[in-house]
């Protein structure tokens, strides 16, 4: 289980009748495992799927989430970690957490998550908009400094943006590009001052493995660890077999013959066929199909890239993906899993934006 959106999305698509809460993250002040819009599902029997903390939360969410059942109606709570004298949670991040659990009903329309899961599906990417209760916000009475929960009668809606056309048409008065990350919009009803957490979501990541030999496995495993869907494409005999990669998409067609649809939201590629012509052909057909790549690495050294290149007839500057080769960070060690620890690391980097540099440089 990778905790990522679609997971919450099949585990209710499973079971859609059944009892189910959304707690989801709506203010962070400090510093917190989680940010603003991470959710988590909690069905009536207990099980969750998604977390909203390192673990420390989540049992006294399932616990709250019985009384939203029971009552039908949302409810906001704040962990307060700021205060190193209270032993109820003992959370060391000394951060102030806001969430609002939300019930899963007919009144709400399940909150979209039908419609959110197609989207998913069909667009890869989109924008869910859910309202928030006015004690789910920093400065409410009542939810500052407080672990209580409030209940609330109105009815939580939610929405699901896929373009701009759309926001347009409806008069939202909004942008998605005002959205990047997840964020409050403030808006006016009829009566009251409203707000609303907007959260952009995409699908799973996809990366696609050139090369289906022994040193290809964990490079899968840690992939489909990470939550990203994996295809693995090998057309010889001895290479590839479905036992070896469990969980992913063996492909035993030459990479000339790939269809189209195949390099459509394709995200990352790794070519490590252990053979000078194979690769050759994987970054041709990857330079032609693939334009929107963010990553791309292959395997071996500088001498090795350059002769692979010179057969593809490119150079390293033909692709207007990230690059690697040699593939990976330097982080030591030689074995298989090393390799694909590092090759995964940075392509983790590349497809999350993030400076790779240790952690202790950009977090206090």
């Amino acid at each position: 289980m990778s905790h990522h959106i679609e997971d919450l999305l099949n585990a209710w698509s499973a079971a859609p009748q059944d009892d189910w809460v959304l707690a989801v993250v709506t203010h962070v002040e400090g510093s917190a495992y989680r940010k603003v819009g991470a959710m988590m599902l909690i069905h009536g029997m207990g099980k969750s799927v998604g977390l909203v903390s390192g673990g420390c939360l989540e049992a006294d969410l399932r616990r709250r989430a019985q009384k939203v059942i029971q009552t039908g109606q949302a409810a906001s709570v704040c962990y307060d970690a700021t205060d190193e004298t209270d032993a109820s949670y003992q959370l060391g991040c000394g951060g102030l957490i806001h969430l609002m659990l939300v019930p899963l009903c007919a009144a709400n329309h399940y909150l979209h998550f039908q419609a959110l899961k197609t989207a998913l599906a069909s667009q890869g990417r989109c924008h869910y908009q859910l309202d928030l209760v006015d004690s789910s916000l920093p400065g409410a009475a009542g939810s500052l400094g407080s672990s209580d929960s409030s209940s609330h009668s109105d009815v939580i809606s939610a929405q699901v943006w896929c373009s701009q056309q759309a926001l347009d048409d409806a008069k939202a008065g909004w942008q998605l590009s005002d959205f990047p990350r997840p964020g409050i919009l403030q808006g006016q009803s009829v009566q009251r001052e409203c707000f609303s957490l907007v959260v952009p979501l995409r699908e799973r990541h996809r990366i696609a493995i050139f090369g289906g030999g022994l040193d290809a496995q964990p490079v899968c495993q840690i992939a489909q660890q990470l939550g990203w869907r994996v295809d693995v494409i090998d057309h010889r005999t001895s290479y590839a077999r479905e036992y070896d990669f469990v969980g992913a998409n063996i492909i035993k067609q030459p990479v000339n013959e790939l269809p189209q649809h195949f390099w459509t939201r394709l995200d990352g590629a790794i070519v490590m066929q252990h053979n000078l012509e194979l690769d050759a052909q994987a970054l041709a057909a990857i330079h032609q199909h693939a334009q929107a790549l963010s990553y791309l690495a292959l395997l071996g050294p500088g001498h090795r890239r350059d002769r692979v290149l010179a057969l593809a007839g490119l150079d390293a500057a033909s692709f207007s993906a990230y690059f690697s080769a040699p593939a990976g960070l330097a982080l030591g060690g030689e074995l298989p899993s090393s390799i694909a620890l590092s090759i995964l690391s940075e392509c983790h980097g590349v497809l999350h934006g993030a400076k790779r540099v240790a952690l202790k440089e950009v977090m206090a």
